[in-house]
């Protein structure tokens, strides 16, 4: 599934009914970087680049990821959230929705890339949690999008996908943002080099962050 929006309803625009001016409601979306790191130190990260028919990034390199489905809410899991990873998701989810939009990154991952996160049903204990970023307002498309990691290792089957994301590949994290990224792909992915660089155990203390807009990077507030 992509991060396309469903058809609108249309627009009771016309004589006597000027077109509304709100900003379009986001919607609740996942994505998942999926990294591995050689014997000598190099880390890459899996991405594929949107086709030029897509309304939402064209012909951007992007994480596997979409919208949260309903049955992402029902569905079953392998094993479950961890607490660090899963009170991250609730800061600003009820768990319900917080424990969907770990299932939407696994589903998302094995539609677009073939992989799945786990075996036939995923492990959520594999994911951390990075970020959030909202789409401005000003877009037509808005997604509250989250961001989570998962080792390569955890992952299983060969890449394919289902055509969505074109060029699937591991690309060195060095090098990624000399490529055609989206600059809020590109922020996020400062964010994980940050998350790298830190010991492992200070990972699930460290400040929540959340960006709004393209200059916007904020200090997640406590619920």
């Amino acid at each position: 599934m992509s991060n396309e929006p469903s058809p609108a309803a249309p627009s009771p625009a016309g004589p006597g009914h000027p077109a509304s001016t709100r900003p379009a409601h986001p919607r609740h979306a996942a994505s998942l970087i999926l990294w591995r790191q050689s014997a000598g130190g190099t880390v890459e990260v899996l991405m594929g680049l949107r086709a030029a028919g897509h309304r939402f990034m064209p012909n951007r390199l992007v994480f596997p990821g979409g919208r949260v489905d309903l049955a992402d809410r029902t569905a079953p899991a392998a094993t479950e959230l961890r607490a660090d990873t899963r009170a991250a998701l609730e800061r600003r989810a009820p768990p319900r929705l917080a424990r969907a939009l770990a299932i939407a990154a696994a589903r998302e991952l094995e539609e677009e890339t073939g992989l799945r996160l786990g075996g036939a049903l995923p492990t959520l204990d594999r994911l951390d949690y990075l970020c959030r970023a909202v789409t401005p307002a000003r877009s037509p498309i808005r997604f509250n999008a989250r961001f989570l990691v998962a080792p390569a290792e955890a992952a299983e089957g060969s890449l394919s996908g289902s055509g969505e994301l074109e060029r699937l590949d591991w690309l060195l994290l060095e090098g990624v943002l000399a490529l055609p990224v989206a600059p809020i792909t590109a922020r996020v992915l400062n964010e994980f080099r940050e998350w790298l660089a830190m010991p492992e155990t200070a990972r699930a203390t460290r400040p929540l962050i959340w960006f709004r807009g393209r200059e916007n990077r904020l200090q997640e507030a406590a619920a």
